[in-house]
């Protein structure tokens, strides 16, 4: 017998759904549903600088209009802050994060930062200041190297690449709350899927990077580990995935198009990508 399974879609409400996010949603709804189980939806508008209420209104029509259903309320991370907040002090009392005053620009300037898989990685200049003023305006980061020494060797599944030794270190120090919100993605996602009981996270192979720093989480929280399943990514005529920064072309336009829902559906359900676009290699 087929274990349940519970699964989420968790878009950020920053701009209309596209057709990567059709995808997303699609193989998360399917995966729950094929097991006789929970597909939940999660709006992360952590951002409040680029929220905005009508993407919350559009995100739950497009998934209506593509005939997917989502079980139980709607959960909102911006009604979540006090679980986030309780999570960085946890961390903060075992002295595992610490404050960044820095700027993106500053790093960018910083010739001791060294590159990563995603871009200069956090050179580490705020770890291990004597007396911070915490008056100021302040991000606070993990402290990786010590946490990795706290936890030991970690492993997480992915459903193609097999078992993952977790390597947070290829990010560096990540934010853990930011300047201008009181958490990040990273803490967020990892607190949320933990206590919505969420078991198998379905999501596409750009944040297959973040699971190593999600796991590192995990650990140190004492928070259950989900099984991954990192999709292929969606490709445009450009050769880049699709993003809401490409300008990529918004359900919202596709239905304005008269295109008919199943049209985008069944090729995803199908393993191939809809209206003539393809899906990355890797």
């Amino acid at each position: 017998m087929t274990a349940l399974s519970t699964t989420r879609f968790a878009p950020s409400p920053t701009g209309r759904l596209h057709l990567g996010h059709a995808m997303s949603a699609v193989l998360a709804h399917d995966f729950a549903r094929s097991r006789g189980g929970t597909f939940l939806l999660r709006i992360e508008d952590i951002d409040p600088g680029r929220t905005r209420e009508e993407h919350v209104a559009g995100i739950e029509e497009d998934l209506r209009w593509l005939g997917l259903k989502w079980d139980g309320p709607v959960v909102r991370q911006s009604r979540r802050l006090s679980l986030y907040a309780e999570a960085l002090e946890r961390l903060n009392a075992r002295g595992l994060v610490y404050p960044c005053f820095c700027t993106r620009a500053d790093i960018a300037r910083s010739a001791s930062a060294p590159h990563g898989p995603e871009g200069p990685i956090y050179p580490g200049t705020c770890r291990g200041l004597p007396d911070p003023d915490l008056s100021r305006s302040h991000a606070w980061r993990l402290d990786t190297a010590r946490a990795l020494a706290e936890t030991g060797p970690l492993t997480w599944d992915d459903a193609d690449a097999g078992e993952i030794e977790a390597r947070p270190d290829l990010l560096g120090d990540v934010v853990l709350a930011r300047k201008d919100a009181p958490t990040s993605y990273h803490l967020a996602v990892t607190v949320d899927d933990a206590d919505q009981g969420v078991t198998d996270v379905v999501r596409g192979r750009d944040l297959f990077l973040s699971t190593h720093v999600h796991r590192l989480l995990q650990a140190l929280l004492g928070l259950p580990t989900p099984a991954y399943h990192h999709h292929r990514l969606m490709i445009g005529p450009d050769g880049e995935r699709l993003a809401k920064r490409h300008g990529a072309l918004s359900l919202a336009e596709l239905r304005a198009q008269g295109v008919d829902p199943k049209d985008i559906v069944e090729p995803i359900r199908a393993g191939c990508a809809p209206l003539g676009f393809r899906l990355s290699d890797n």
